[in-house]
């Protein structure tokens, strides 16, 4: 495949070549026929000149040597019969009648006869004129001859001079020409150099080209669309990562589910395997091998109730049903229950026990619920609860939350690795949040490592 400085400089020969052709041969046609007329013109002159010296005493055999030598071109008079009366060139008395030739044929009709045809006589093309003209009351022909190979001469002289000034202009114009394409081919490489660095990881940003307002809005095009494609590479870094991230937690999803089902199924699994291979188990091992079975069955159901639940909450699926609440019978009822898993665990109520809000009776008795847990499993103290009108707080003085967890404790499976207890599934606070917000109430968390916590509801 040809550079582009080659492809235009072939075109640019060949368009030289035809433009030479065309304009030398509208040139010389031009030249051909101008000198033709102008040697006419001049033959008619010298005509009517040299009828004014012709007399009856006139030598007319003098008088055609005389023009010969003087003005280089052939003359002849020719009588009205075509004879020859006199000759420049030629032995008169050797030539042929000149009655039909087509000049003096034309002079009977017009004022000159003109013809260019091959002379016999003189074996050159030639241009005649000639023209009657009356002498004694007889017809006479004068009839002037320029041989056609002088004209050419002229004409080949003037189109060389022509043919240096057009090679002197198509030089220039190559020149200039050539000097516009190094320029373009410089701006080409630019470009094709950008173009290859968009390819690369380390793009360039930015092109700018001065030289034509064509190339300018190319070089302005592709610093648009360069700096575009960084700022996709940027996006879809930032996705690559959160992609990354996200099937990161959610290998620690599916992890922290299998987990959370494993010790409940192991146990189910190994006591009801016990008890259908001992038919003779004691009655009292039976009972307690099937509360087992039942506890962790029960727990089963509830981790399958709170992922279904989160699923709604996260969908906005959930709906709430509504109804005044004694929120200090709520809080108590929610104690009494977990105080059943952690029977050692103190619980310090406070405030206005008549205190009632519009709630989902059972969604808000969740979020009562893991505070409360959550705040045995981060401490080991009692739990302070604390009910106004406005809000209600669940205080703890565990190992508190550090500020970079409080900002994604709330968020969907999240867990505090660096703990030593079980965070479950990572839906505790998730839910909590999620339940408060559809109440159109708000959550906030207050937090100091190794402090405690503080937990508030504002109604």
């Amino acid at each position: 495949m040809l550079k582009f400085h080659q492809i235009v400089l072939r075109k640019f020969l060949v368009l030289f070549l035809a433009l030479f052709l065309i304009v030398g041969g509208i040139i010389y046609y031009w030249l051909y026929e101008y000198y033709i007329n102008s040697s006419k013109e001049t033959l008619k002159q010298d005509i009517e000149l040299l009828s004014f010296q012709i007399t009856p005493q006139t030598n007319l055999d003098a008088l055609a040597k005389q023009v010969k030598e003087k003005l280089h071109i052939r003359l002849t008079l020719i009588d009205a019969e075509g004879n020859i009366l006199a000759e420049s060139h030629k032995n008169k008395t050797k030539m042929q009648n000149h009655r039909y030739r087509d000049e003096i044929m034309q002079a009977d009709n017009q004022e000159f006869g003109i013809s260019i045809r091959h002379s016999r006589t003189l074996d050159k093309n030639l241009l005649y004129v000639a023209k009657k003209y009356t002498l004694n009351g007889k017809d006479i022909y004068i009839r002037l001859a320029q041989e056609i190979v002088g004209i050419q001469n002229q004409i080949i002289s003037l189109g060389i001079k022509i043919f240096i000034v057009l090679i002197a202009f198509f030089i220039a114009v190559f020149l200039i020409t050539y000097k516009i394409n190094t320029q373009i081919q410089k701006e080409t490489k630019k470009i094709v150099t950008f173009l290859k660095s968009l390819t690369k990881k380390e793009k360039l940003t930015y092109i700018h080209s001065t030289y034509s307002e064509e190339f300018e809005h190319i070089t302005n095009l592709l610093t648009k669309v360069s700096q575009i494609l960084v700022k996709k590479e940027k996006q879809k870094s930032k996705y690559t990562q959160r992609l990354l991230e996200s099937n990161k937690q959610k290998d620690d999803i599916i992890s922290a589910i299998s987990h959370e089902f494993k010790n409940p199924i192991a146990v189910v699994n190994g006591y009801s395997q016990t008890l259908l291979e001992d038919d003779d188990l004691n009655t009292a091992i039976r009972k307690k091998f099937l509360t087992k079975i039942h506890n962790n069955g029960t727990k089963l159901s509830n981790l399958i109730d709170t992922l279904r639940l989160s699923m709604k909450l996260d969908g906005e699926q959930q709906t709430l049903s509504t109804k005044t609440v004694n929120l200090y019978h709520l809080v108590e009822e929610s104690t009494q229950n977990l105080q059943l898993n952690y029977p050692r665990r103190d619980v310090i109520i406070e405030g206005d026990k008549d205190v009632t809000i519009q709630a989902d009776e059972t969604l808000f008795g969740i979020v009562i619920t893991n505070l409360i847990e959550n705040a045995f499993k981060y401490s080991e103290d009692e739990v302070h609860i604390k009910i106004s009108q406005n809000k209600l707080e669940i205080v703890d003085t565990g190992i508190g939350i550090s500020k970079k967890d409080l900002e994604n404790i709330t968020q969907k499976f999240f867990r505090v690795h660096k703990n030593s207890w079980n965070n479950s599934l990572g839906l505790g606070l998730f839910l909590v949040n999620k339940i408060v917000t559809l109440h159109n109430f708000k959550l906030k968390i207050e937090s100091k490592v190794n402090k405690g916590s503080n937990f508030t509801i504002v109604f």
